[in-house]
């Protein structure tokens, strides 16, 4: 079949198999068949996103199957708690629940275990004494072939009655291992008689004590997919070296369904870290390994995992719409973080609700504006657009009176030519409001502006001038007596290097971490139109705080644990970051 050119290469993979099915132990053409297959140690991250929309989306596109399976062979490092959070980050992504989606690799280790004696009867594996560190050192190199063991030897008798013992506790953890008996002198050291099974003399999360040995990856991987009749199995492309591997324990079994694993570019991410290992490490240090930085957990909003991006504000869609654009590729290659914010920016611009806050406040009186009873009571409401992207969210009313709070940084006393915010003697428009022109300030004993004093012109009500003259500036502002208290905290870049993960750098990728990555603004001010409900119920709400950025209303316990108002900076209305690499 000739190639598409709108159809990525794992695609025409697939469209060529449909076209012409390969004859797989005699079965009829499978529906296609992908899985997502996390090992339950960790958070996932940024990186699994794009398998997840990957296996997950290519099973849409051609009305297959989906399998989400934990590859839980290793209970010294997996909990129930990964399972939980990984369960929750795939159907957050995908939209759709995984009720009869879910596999485990546990489930299959009676099959696994039979399929292991089966190769030793066969004299293809045999039970090993050495070390790790023997290993190892026995491992030879590329002109020299590994050393033998003395069960290499062995008949495959011996070998079933040592493989057993180790099935029944009878040896410590790392005493012996099962191996198979492939090829010493292999150019690919996967293929120089690999571990099957280790001892590990720890319970598992699912199985109990029901087992002390426990599969590696390269043996349950291929036997897995075949289990569950996987038609394509997508890895990433370190696992390029494996497939010989697997391909091996799938041609040496009898009657088994064989599947086949096919390699596609893993993600990587400037200014990112992807290793669990190293995102784990961030979750458990103390402050002090880490520059003073506190992460305060997997979902803190400057990780890069999908819990810390959810809690941040980022939508499903622009997670998945990033993953699209950056498509499947062969070959490795690091894409800019931009691309994923700047994804976030188009999909929030569509459906984040306009409100106006006041992050750093101060106070602008309207000399002239009528008040009510000689207080400043008076109050009109005015009319405010709450999405110009989507006309069906409609209006909201603002209320407006004669104190009103505006950032500190809208006015300068001394101001530059270009300077078009609030300064004596420049006339500016408040949003949806009227045109104000500066008189001057009031200054504390230290000299700091506590008060911004103007007048207003009526006849500007909207923001329009009946006389046809314009202003170059427009300032957003809040109702100082109608303003909600809320804690707003400002996230950025968690690391301050493109490459803090860089192997040729010598240097801790700790010592990249970014001291500004989180500003704490505890007194900011809102506008009064939000829902209380939707406060009580703490849903992760999106907004555009107007001139300042996206943000979303915290919904993790902690912010919930709270009496105040916490939002979260989502992303910046621009990229921030382009100004400072120039």
């Amino acid at each position: 079949m000739p190639a598409d050119d709108h159809l990525n290469f794992i695609e025409q993979i697939i469209e060529n198999y449909i076209a012409d099915p390969p004859q797989t132990a005699g079965a009829d053409l499978l529906p296609i068949a992908t899985r997502f297959p996390p090992e339950p140690n960790g958070y996932l991250h940024i990186g699994h996103a794009k398998s997840i929309c990957l296996n997950f989306g290519l099973s849409k596109k051609y009305n297959g199957n989906f399998t989400l399976r934990f590859d839980d062979t290793n209970p010294s490092k997996e909990e129930t708690e990964y399972v939980e959070s990984i369960i929750n980050d795939v159907q957050w992504l995908t939209g759709e629940s995984m009720d009869g989606k879910i596999r485990y690799a546990s489930d299959y280790f009676d099959q696994m275990y039979a399929w292991a004696e089966e190769l030793i009867n066969k004299g293809l594996a045999y039970v090993c004494d050495q070390t790790l560190d023997e290993m190892r050192d026995n491992r030879g190199t590329p002109d020299k072939p590994m050393t033998p063991s003395a069960g290499r030897s062995f008949s495959p008798e011996k070998n079933l009655e040592l493989f057993r013992a180790m099935r029944d506790g009878k040896f410590q953890d790392g005493e012996r291992t099962l191996r198979a008996k492939i090829d010493l002198a292999s150019p690919n050291f996967n293929m120089r008689d690999p571990v099957m099974y280790r001892i590990l003399k720890t319970p598992h999360h699912r199985q109990g004590d029901k087992w002390c040995i426990y599969p590696m990856y390269d043996w349950a991987h291929g036997l897995e997919d075949s289990i569950e009749h996987i038609t394509h199995s997508i890895c990433t492309l370190e696992f390029e070296h494996h497939r010989p591997l697997y391909d091996w324990f799938l041609d040496h079994l009898d009657g088994i369904w064989r599947p086949h694993q096919y390699e596609f570019a893993r993600l990587n991410l400037t200014y990112t870290v992807m290793s669990k290992r190293k995102l784990l490490e961030l979750v458990k240090s103390a402050p002090a390994a880490c520059g003073g930085l506190n992460v305060s957990g997997w979902d803190d909003p400057r990780m890069p995992t999908i819990c810390g991006f959810r809690r941040r504000g980022y939508t499903p869609e622009a997670v998945r719409n990033f993953c699209k654009e950056i498509g499947v590729a062969k070959f490795n290659s690091t894409v800019d973080v931009v691309k994923l914010e700047n994804a976030v920016r188009e999909d929030l611009n569509k459906t984040a609700l306009r409100r106006m806050a006041v992050l750093n406040p101060v106070k602008l009186v309207i000399d002239n504006y009528p008040v009510s009873g000689g207080t400043c009571s008076g109050t009109e409401y005015l009319e405010a657009i709450n999405n110009p992207e989507n006309p069906a969210d409609g209006t909201r009313k603002v209320p407006f009176s004669k104190v009103l709070y505006i950032e500190a940084d809208d006015f300068m006393e001394d101001a530059p030519k270009k300077y078009y915010r609030l300064t004596p003697g420049q006339e500016v428009r408040l949003r949806y409001a009227y045109y104000v022109k500066c008189t001057g300030c009031v200054k504390d004993e230290n000299g700091k502006v506590i008060e911004v004093h103007c007048t207003y012109d009526p006849a500007t009500r909207g923001g329009q001038s009946p006389d046809g003259r314009k202003v170059q500036g427009t300032i957003h502002w809040v109702s100082a007596e109608h303003a909600v208290d809320a804690e707003v905290r400002l996230y950025d870049r968690l690391f301050t290097k493109e490459s803090p993960d860089d192997p040729q750098d010598p240097a801790d990728y700790k010592e990249y971490l970014n001291p500004n990555s989180l500003q704490i603004i505890e007194n900011a001010k809102l506008e009064p139109a939000f829902s209380a409900d939707d406060f009580n119920r703490r849903e992760n709400l999106r907004y555009q705080f107007e001139r300042i950025g996206y943000f979303c209303l915290d919904n993790s316990p902690r912010a919930a644990g709270t009496n105040k108002l916490v939002f979260n900076r989502t992303v910046s209305l621009r990229d921030s970051w382009a100004k400072v690499n120039r």
